[in-house]
């Protein structure tokens, strides 16, 4: 039995991948894999063999490893998944938070972003990194993300790596002060040759959670340093750094499930957190489940037990 109730602040579910990226396409086969940009890849763990990547299958990896609740995201590559996020926010409003997506490389999506929202998703999904010809700030982005703070909807936006969107995004930010915003992947902590903890443009787009509403979560982090693999020294490291700049109450973890559990297991995606000495266990409570359900709104959850494995 955890201490704290765990919460995943980023992860993705789907029936199917069916879209194209950059002209090329991402396609689910069997078995796990994927077309993914005109290549085959293991998209999912090999066992998940009709490429469906449910909500029931999370829920099975989230009891095991002692996962209370889970907040679901969307991406561009994996095409726009409203629909089946729909059915999920209804049948189980307890353990998910889900974003809705509009098609945001067409003008006109704010039609769209209304429709979402009256349809009862609770926030927003921006692939910032993949608009990069296409500016955050723009008059519809704005009178999108107007809407938003109305409502009271948040955020979820991943920006591409250093600070190139962080002027856009601040921005956003300046206009529309009480939108609640969380920013993806610690900030692409892994950006080509330079260690976040010595990149300054790194550093700045962190430093936009010193903003009251803005947080930032750690989806795929474990993706980002797979290299080093499990405990992912550097990843922690990287955590650390991020806890100096803007203190521990403004971050969450997230493992970016499906996609790092081909690597990894699920557990091990927050365990290498868990063990590591680097970080206190009050920080620990804070990172892994305490800001998030603050953040998100989620209710309280009765502890998940320990089911002890067979072979212990």
């Amino acid at each position: 039995m955890t201490l704290f109730p765990i919460i995943d602040a980023h992860s993705h579910l789907w029936l199917h991948q069916d879209t194209q990226w950059d002209g090329k396409t991402i396609r689910t086969l069997t078995n796990g894999r994927s077309i993914f940009l005109d290549e085959e890849v293991q998209m999912l763990p090999p066992f998940m063999i009709d490429g469906r990547n449910t909500a029931e299958v999370f829920l099975s990896n989230m009891n095991y490893a002692q996962v209370s609740a889970a907040v679901v995201v969307q991406e561009f590559i994996d095409g726009l998944q409203n629909d089946y996020l729909a059915e999920i926010m209804q049948n189980y409003p307890d353990r998910f938070f889900v974003f809705g997506m509009a098609d945001y490389l067409k003008d006109g999506f704010l039609a769209q972003a209304q429709q979402l929202l009256g349809q009862g998703f609770q926030g927003l999904a921006i692939p910032g990194h993949r608009l990069l010809g296409r500016s955050l700030a723009s008059d519809e982005m704005l009178r999108m993300f107007r809407l938003m703070e109305s409502r009271g909807a948040l955020l979820s936006i991943t920006l591409a790596d250093g600070d190139r969107q962080v002027e856009e995004l601040q921005e956003v930010i300046t206009q529309c002060p009480q939108l609640k915003i969380a920013i993806g992947h610690l900030g692409m902590a892994n950006p080509p040759v330079t260690p976040p903890w010595e990149n300054e443009s790194w550093r700045r787009q962190i430093l936009l959670a010193r903003h009251e509403n803005v947080y930032v979560e750690t989806g795929g982090i474990t993706w980002l340093y797979n290299s080093e693999f499990y405990p992912f020294p550097s990843a922690v490291r990287a955590i650390r750094e991020a806890v100096d700049l803007v203190g521990m109450e403004k971050l969450m973890w997230g493992s970016d499930y499906p996609r790092t559990i081909t690597a990894i297991t699920y557990r091990m995606s927050y365990d290498f957190l868990v063990k590591t000495s680097e970080l206190s266990d009050a920080e620990k409570g804070l990172l892994l489940g305490q800001n998030a359900q603050r953040f998100y709104g989620f209710g309280p959850f009765e502890p998940l037990p320990y089911i002890k494995n067979m072979s212990e």
